[in-house]
C-alpha cells in the first residue's frame, strides 16, 4: 500500500445514525488535517517508522444491545476500508515489526475481546473467508459456564458467550486465541497474588489445554490506564506471554520492545476510525504519561511505540 492511497476515502456510512453536525464536523476535521496527516505518514514510511496499529471489537450483531455491539454491515465496511488502505497482519507480525525497529508501511491487526457467541454468525466466518487475520481474546470462566458477562447483566442484557466448541473451531480455522483472564475482573483491584496468578497464568494454561494450541497474548479486562496493574504486567511477562494489550487508544511505532500493545477502539462510526487510523494530530502525544512506572519496575511497562519525534508537534513515542 502506498501512503498516497490513504487519501482515497468516501463519505459513507455514518450520516444515517450520527447527528448531522457531528458528521459534518468529523469529516471537515479529517479533510482539513489530511495534508498534515499525509506528510506525517510519508515521513514515517520513509524512515521505516510507519505506525503499527491494533484495533479491537467486542460483539458483532444486528440488535445494538450494548454500546459495544456493532452491526455486521458496519463491521464489514470498516474492515474492508482497512484492507484497502493498510497491511492487515497477525498480532505476531505486528509485534515483529515493532521489535525489529522498522516498518515501511502502516499496518493494522484486528482483535476481539470477551468472546460473544454472536461473532460466530457473520463476523468471524467472513474474516476467515476473506483471509483476514485476527486475534480473539476469550474470558475463560464465561466460556466454560455459559454465564453472561457481568458488564452485560449490569445493563439488563443476558448475552451469550462463546462455547468451548466455538473457540476450538476458531482455532482450527486459523484464528489466534488469546487470554482475557479467568473472570474478567479489574486486575488493578486484585490484591491476592494467587488470584492474580489464576486470572493471568492459570487461565492461560487451562485455555491452552482445552484448545490444544499455545496462547501467546493477554488482553487486560477493561484495558484503561487505571486497569493496567504493574504487578499484572510483570506477571504476564514472567509467565512467557509474547505481549499484553490495553484498550484505551494509541499508536505503536517501531523501536519498542513490543510487549505492551496499545489498541484503538472501533465503534459504529467509520469516520472516527478513519481519523484514528491516519495519525490523528489530536492523538499524537496524548498518552505520554499514561503509565508512570515505579523506578524498579520500569522494565515492566516499556511501551511499544518507539522514541523520537514523528512529526512537528507530535511525539513519535506516544499515541
Amino acid at each position: 500500500m502506498r501512503t498516497s492511497q490513504l487519501g482515497r476515502h468516501f463519505l459513507t456510512g455514518d450520516a444515517a445514525d450520527m447527528p448531522l453536525w457531528k458528521w459534518t464536523a468529523a469529516h471537515a476535521y479529517y479533510w482539513l488535517t489530511w495534508p498534515y496527516r499525509r506528510w506525517c505518514l510519508h515521513e514515517a514510511a520513509a524512515q521505516g517508522r510507519a505506525p503499527v496499529m491494533v484495533v479491537f471489537y467486542h460483539r458483532i450483531a444486528d440488535d445494538q444491545a450494548t454500546p459495544w455491539t456493532l452491526d455486521p454491515r458496519s463491521f464489514r465496511r470498516q474492515v474492508s476500508w482497512l484492507a484497502r488502505h493498510f497491511d492487515l497482519v497477525t498480532l505476531t507480525e505486528a509485534r515483529r515489526r515493532i521489535v525489529v525497529g522498522r516498518n515501511p508501511r502502516p499496518c493494522v491487526s484486528i482483535t476481539f475481546d470477551d468472546g460473544y457467541s454472536d461473532n460466530c454468525r457473520e463476523a468471524l466466518p467472513w474474516l476467515v473467508r476473506e483471509g483476514i487475520p485476527c486475534t480473539y481474546f476469550v474470558t475463560l470462566r464465561n466460556m466454560l459456564t455459559g454465564e453472561p458477562f457481568p458488564h452485560d447483566l449490569a445493563m439488563g442484557k443476558a448475552l451469550t458467550p462463546n462455547t468451548l466448541d466455538e473457540v476450538r473451531a476458531m482455532a482450527t480455522s486459523g484464528i489466534e486465541i488469546g487470554a482475557h483472564s479467568d473472570t474478567h475482573p479489574n486486575l488493578a483491584e486484585v490484591v491476592d497474588p494467587e488470584q492474580l496468578r489464576r486470572e493471568i497464568v492459570l487461565a492461560r494454561d487451562e485455555l491452552e489445554r482445552l484448545i490444544r494450541r499455545p496462547v501467546r497474548y493477554f488482553a487486560f479486562p477493561f484495558g484503561q490506564p487505571e486497569h493496567l496493574d504493574r504487578r499484572a504486567m510483570a506477571m504476564a511477562r514472567e509467565a512467557g506471554y509474547d505481549a499484553v494489550c490495553s484498550a484505551y487508544g494509541g499508536y505503536n511505532f517501531p523501536g519498542g520492545d513490543g510487549f505492551h500493545l496499545r489498541r484503538i477502539p472501533a465503534d459504529g462510526y467509520l469516520i472516527r476510525l478513519k481519523n484514528w487510523m491516519t495519525l490523528d494530530p489530536r492523538k499524537l502525544g496524548t498518552f505520554a504519561n499514561d503509565l508512570p512506572p515505579e523506578p524498579e519496575d520500569a522494565a515492566d511497562l516499556v511501551p511499544s511505540h518507539g522514541s523520537g519525534r514523528l512529526c512537528p508537534g507530535g511525539q513519535g513515542s506516544t499515541g
